[in-house]
């Protein structure tokens, strides 16, 4: 089944797998000599202390409940969870698209739980975020999707110049820069999506269920893609509910049930079984 969705990839289309070092994501990945070594002795990327989230609509049901996490720089980390179990949520305090009800979340050094709501675009510019609905705007080409982020933040434009086509060559879609979104697949608009969030260069990725509106083939591409970025440093946390992958992959998972933090494993599996 797994040769099958390989081979359905077009011929001479992009193939990240290709790239030195990789090997596939559905076979488990052995340490390589090139593995990120992940220093836990200094400051983390991700610190959450004792972080609480209640919505007002449920009082006596936390979102999340006295989670303590950290992730330090240049790890990959697998959050995995049933619905309802708290990842969006999760998510959103990283962004400061929420606030938690109490606890400490501290992000790139800043503390989000302080943080003045003025300064959330500027936290924001050290984050890079991947959707499963990929959020491209459909009336601007793959070049002009990947510039208007750096647009956004004032960057001159001979900046733009030199990073965008840099990126778009990183993601394999350098040929196609004057394409708009509805004429490129699925895996072409999330590789665009990867090439956007990147394009700042950040130090802190985070993927929101990339995968989970592509085939077993154009998920590998874009896994591939990740751990390709993660091996040049940048700190990746990825929820997703693609059990094969991250049973495939043995990173670090953060499980969380009923808003609360479950499992907390290095080279870890996916864990659940049931419906998702």
């Amino acid at each position: 089944m797994v040769e099958t969705a390989r081979t359905s990839v077009q011929e001479g289309a992009f193939d990240p797998t290709a790239q030195p070092g990789f090997t596939s994501v559905f076979a488990p990945l052995r340490p390589a000599e090139d593995e990120p070594r992940v220093n836990r002795t200094g400051d983390p990327t991700i610190s959450m202390r004792n972080v609480t989230k209640i919505y007002p609509a449920q009082p006596n049901k936390p979102a999340l409940e006295d989670v303590s996490v950290d992730i330090y720089p240049g790890e990959f980390v697998f959050l995995v969870g049933h619905s309802g179990s708290g990842k969006s949520t999760f998510i959103k305090l990283l962004t400061r698209e929420l606030r938690a009800t109490s606890g400490q979340v501290i992000v790139a050094g800043q503390d989000l739980t302080t943080m003045r709501n003025w300064k959330v675009p500027y936290l924001r510019r050290q984050i890079g975020c991947v959707f499963q609905d990929f959020k491209l705007l459909p009336d601007k080409t793959t070049y002009e999707n990947v510039a208007f982020t750096l647009e956004c933040i004032g960057k001159p434009r001979s900046v733009i110049k030199a990073q965008v086509p840099e990126v778009l060559r990183l993601v394999g879609l350098q040929e196609k820069m004057d394409m708009f979104p509805d004429q490129l697949s699925g895996g072409e608009q999330q590789r665009v999506s990867v090439a956007r969030a990147m394009v700042n260069r950040p130090p802190l990725l985070i993927c929101d269920e990339p995968t989970g509106n592509l085939d077993p083939a154009i998920s590998l591409g874009i896994m591939k893609l990740l751990e390709r970025i993660n091996r040049t440093g940048t700190t990746i946390l990825m929820a997703t509910h693609d059990r094969e992958m991250v049973d495939s992959m043995r990173k670090r998972v953060i499980a969380l049930e009923g808003g609360h933090v479950v499992r907390d494993q290095e080279r870890g599996g996916y864990g659940y079984y049931g419906a998702i």
